[in-house]
């Protein structure tokens, strides 16, 4: 909503739409777009099954990002997933079995398996101290996810670009704070020693204290961010 002064000027409805595309070989996908439901995620997911049914989608691929205490120095780790195993692919799946926050987008498809359709999905891990800030570099990854199991081929020059000029901001940030820089030094030790095999703890343990919080980081960088951001809301 747009509060102007002394009165609500303007309410932009919630919804979910449903986009047919073309990829630039004139291939056909669907794409819904809108928010992820805060309730009645039984009824979301049986409606999306009905599209599925009613349009003859042969696979749902969902795209996700989470937090993880990883530098944005390194390769972006992507977990797969799927509601067969042979969907799964290959290489990225995750490591064991976890409790985790649950989600409509979850639960879509696990019921869209449970009615004997294909459903799939991707999820970047994003540094954890990024997670509330932009990060073209997570959705860069997720396309080329996308693209590698459909073969659409879909532009990203733009979204490439913004990559770039948000990588620039955050080593300016790296240089300009010994902080960041010592967190961000440690995330590159602790990753490059889990990529080696050197270690076999978890990418989620904790190092008892060592560096700040998440959050704490997390604000830091946003408060850079948002000093650097252009004036124009639209940019």
């Amino acid at each position: 909503m747009v509060y102007d002064q002394d009165h609500y000027a303007s309410y932009e409805r919630p919804e979910l739409l449903l986009y047919s595309v073309r990829d630039r070989d004139g291939q056909v996908f669907l794409l819904l777009r809108g928010p992820e439901p805060d309730t009645q995620w039984e009824r979301f997911a049986a409606a999306v099954a009905q599209l599925v049914e009613q349009f003859d989608v042969s696979r749902t691929i969902g795209l996700h990002a989470i937090g993880m205490p990883v530098p944005h120095t390194r390769p972006l780790g992507v977990i797969g997933h799927a509601n067969r195993s042979d969907l799964v692919p290959h290489g990225q799946s995750w490591p064991g079995t976890v409790q985790i926050p649950g989600s409509a987008a979850a639960l879509l498809e696990l019921r869209l398996g449970e009615a004997g359709h294909a459903a799939l999905g991707f999820v970047v891990q994003v540094p954890h101290y990024l997670a509330d800030t932009p990060y073209p570099d997570a959705a860069a990854v997720l396309l080329d996810s996308l693209t590698g199991q459909t073969g659409l081929v879909v532009p990203r020059s733009d979204l490439l670009s913004a990559a770039e000029q948000t990588r620039e901001a955050i080593a300016e940030q790296v240089a300009g704070s010994e902080e960041v820089a010592r967190v961000v030094t440690a995330l590159e030790q602790q990753y490059d020693a889990y990529a080696g095999g050197r270690e076999r703890r978890s990418l989620l343990a904790t190092d008892d204290g060592a560096l700040p919080s998440a959050d704490e980081l997390a604000a830091e960088v946003e408060r850079f961010l948002k000093s650097e951001a252009p004036e124009d809301p639209s940019a």
